[in-house]
Parts: C-alpha cells; structure tokens; sequence
C-alpha cells in the first residue's frame, strides 16, 4: 500500500494538508529558519494541483482493515483553522461522537515539518504524548514522506495514525459508528439521497473547496483566471439551486451541506483578499450569504468555527502569498447572527432528530473567536 502511495506523489502542497515541502522550500531553511514555508505552495507559471493521495486505511465495524470500531480506542487530531478539519468537527459534534473519539486540536500555524500541540500544556498533547502530528504518521510508518494532514484518526493503542482520508473519516463516522450516535442524532449521509449527496459534494469539492485554493495558488494569471470563473459559476449554480431549497439536497442537513459550509464561512475572512476571490463577498450573495447564516446560526456549525484560527492560519503560514504575515483586523462579523428567513423554504435541520447539546467545556471556541459583538 505505502509503495503505490508513494509512487502516485505529485501536485502541489495543500493548505493545512501539509505535505512534503518543496526543494525550493528546503533552500530558503538557511536564511528564512525552522518555520518557513516559502515555496511550499505556489509553482510559477502553473495550475494548482491538489495531491489527494491519504492514508486509505479505514476503521469500521468488521475491522477489515485491522482497526474496528471500538469507543475510546481513536484521537480525531484537528486543527479549526482547516476547512477539511472543520467538517470532521462538526460531524463528529453532530452525530454525538464525543464521548466515543478523543480529540486533539492543533494549533492555527504549523511550519514546513508538522502541525503542533501548541495549544496544550508544555506543548505536548496530553492523550498521545506528542509534540507533533508528525510522530504519529513515523509510529504507522517510519519513512512515511506524504501529507502530514489534519484531520487524523490516530490509533490511541500504538499512537500511530490510521487515517488521513478526510473525506471518508465523515462518512464513516455517520456510518460505521452508528452504534455510538447520540440519541437524536441526525442523518447526514441517508441511504436513499447517497448517490445525489456524492453529486453534490464532488462538484463542491472540485469547483468550491478546492476552486478558491486554485484561485489562491495559482502560478500565473492564466491559471488563476480559469479557477476564479470556474469558482463563481459554481457559486451562481449552487445560489439557484439553494434559491428554491433550504438546504443542497432533501430538507434536512446532510454531509453536502457540512462540506460546503466551511469554505463559505472563510470566504470573506480568507479567500476574498487573501486568494483573490473577489467578485463578490458572501456578504454580497443574498441567497449563500442567507444559507450560511442559517447554518451558523445552527448548534454544531458556528459553534465550532473559530474565525481567529482560521485568519491566523492562511495569512501567516502562507508566506507565498502574504510575506509579511500581517493578519487583517476585519472583516466585520456581526452579520453572522443577523436573521435569514431561510425557514420560510421549510426543511427540518435535523430531520426526526434534535440538536446536539452545548460543546464539553474543553472542546468550547472561545467566544470571542466566533461569536460576532459589538
């Protein structure tokens, strides 16, 4: 398995998928220190090219791959900072997991070798002992030169990590750990609407999750033109198609709503100005600025986004594009819990389930990092 993973290595570093850094990127090591990550992202002169190549281990309830579903045995290690984090959060928020899988959080910036557990004590995460998501990818595999990626499942036992497939990481936790759902807990990925929600979700993911960064990466004006109009046509498709339905597909939340939320909301914090998708602000988009708002304002979404993590993570790790590493002071958040009247279009949020309680005291967002005030 790792052979064929390594034999299909190529495209660029993602954002807070950090993978193996550049040559151009070790050079600088000299005059730029431990933490640059120059050259990491932007190749001049061509295309941005997301690897996709993860760890394709899954845990479940045979446990054929060697990992079954077993409550406390698996840290989910997430950074809030990162849009595909983000969705692993909310799922596992959602759906009721808490108590079933740990969780590690990193902190907003990382440099050219691992996230870290800066944010706990002494720097070390207290469930696994580790100072970097990085020793957890050398305990499964010792030479491992891929992605050093969140969000990961990390076998608790060998301390080594399982999975880095962030898209199966959701579904599975909506479909192999059902036996540890919460009483109430919704249907994110439904039997009968699979086939429309995977539409969905991979048209989002190629021409919105994945088109802001080919905005922002992109290695020439030509590169980054076809991004940027791929980018909103996609957008003014979604807006028609959210115009007339409360939520991408049936009338409750599922998993194509949790994938499209997270980039919507670092859009005008973030991709605007930062990766130059600048049409318009989500602010300035009636129908996705509504839809966004209603899912914020829904427990399990605005309650896991913390808006400083996210800005300190893109404007000081991507030194390509923001050298100086200032963080801008705005944009002004308190729209964000502004009515939408998006119930008008009817849907149930959580179908015949409930919202998930509060968040465990430790897993709270400081309120000041993603409740808009005055």
């Amino acid at each position: 398995m790792w052979g064929l993973i390594r034999a299909r290595a190529g495209g660029s570093t993602p954002s807070c998928n950090l993978a193996t850094v550049t040559d151009q990127a070790t050079s600088e090591q000299s005059t730029t220190g431990e933490r640059s990550t120059k050259g990491a992202y932007v190749t001049t002169g061509t295309d941005f090219n997301r690897d996709t190549n993860y760890i394709p281990t899954r845990i479940t309830r045979d446990g054929r791959d060697g990992y079954p579903v077993e409550a406390g045995r698996y840290r989910l290690v997430v950074a809030r900072a990162c849009p595909w984090a983000n969705r692993a959060i909310i799922v596992r928020r959602l759906l009721g997991l808490e108590d079933a899988i740990s969780m590690g959080v990193c902190g907003p910036t990382h440099d050219k070798r691992s996230w870290t557990f800066d944010l706990d004590p002494g720097g070390v995460d207290p469930v696994l002992g580790y100072e970097r998501l990085q020793q957890a990818f050398f305990a499964r595999v010792p030479d491992y030169d891929r992605g050093i990626t969140v969000p990961a499942m990390v076998d608790i036992p060998t301390k080594a990590v399982v999975t880095n497939d962030y898209p199966q990481i959701t579904l599975d936790f909506s479909t192999e750990w059902t036996e540890f759902h919460r009483e109430g807990a919704p249907e994110l990925y439904p039997d009968k609407l699979r086939a429309e929600i995977d539409e969905v979700s991979a048209l989002v993911f190629s021409d919105v999750n994945n088109g802001v960064y080919r905005c922002g990466f992109a290695g020439s004006q030509e590169s980054y033109e076809r991004a940027y109009d791929r980018l909103f046509d996609r957008l003014d498709w979604l807006s028609d198609r959210l115009e007339r339905q409360r939520y991408l597909v049936g009338d409750t939340i599922t998993e194509a709503d949790v994938r499209l939320f997270t980039t919507l909301a670092r859009f005008d914090p973030v991709y605007h100005g930062h990766f130059k998708c600048n049409r318009h602000k989500l602010t300035e988009m009636p129908v996705l600025w509504a839809y966004a708002r209603d899912l914020f304002q829904t427990p399990g979404f605005g309650d896991t986004t913390d808006f400083v993590h996210i800005k300190q993570h893109y404007y000081i790790v991507h030194t390509d594009i923001n050298p100086t590493q200032i963080v801008p002071k705005g944009p002004d958040l308190r729209g964000w819990l502004t009515r939408h009247h998006r119930e008008q279009l009817g849907g149930r949020p959580f179908g015949d389930g409930t919202p998930p309680p509060p968040p465990k005291e430790s897993e709270r967002v400081p309120a000041a990092n993603w409740v808009p005030s005055d």
